[in-house]
């Protein structure tokens, strides 16, 4: 099972969910590790994410990087559907919430 994202408003009432069952972000995402400054590798396969709209000028930075390594179509298609919510996350002040198994 793959990770689930989920764009929440302020109060935790869903917006919009897109669910990576193929488990595609686990091969294109960097490696969990704490030392890191990246913020994409603080996403917890098995716990839940959130970044909120204060974050996701760098989330989008490091997604931009991430999405010049996606090559199927299926690994694009999920990559510009996370980054469509990284983007609504931006503009409404939301949370963008990646929830592990």
């Amino acid at each position: 099972m793959g990770l689930n994202i989920v764009l929440t408003d302020c109060n935790g009432e869903f917006i919009e969910r897109i669910d990576d069952p193929k488990n595609i972000l686990h091969k294109l995402l960097p490696p969990a590790d704490g030392a890191s400054d990246s913020l994409l590798s603080k996403i917890d396969w098995y716990g839940d994410t959130y970044f909120n709209h204060l974050q996701i000028g760098r989330f989008l930075k490091e997604w931009d990087r991430l999405e010049q390594r996606a090559e199927a179509s299926e690994e694009k298609a999920l990559i510009v559907g996370v980054r469509r919510l990284a983007v609504r996350c931006q503009n409404d002040r939301a949370l963008l919430r990646f929830i592990g198994d």
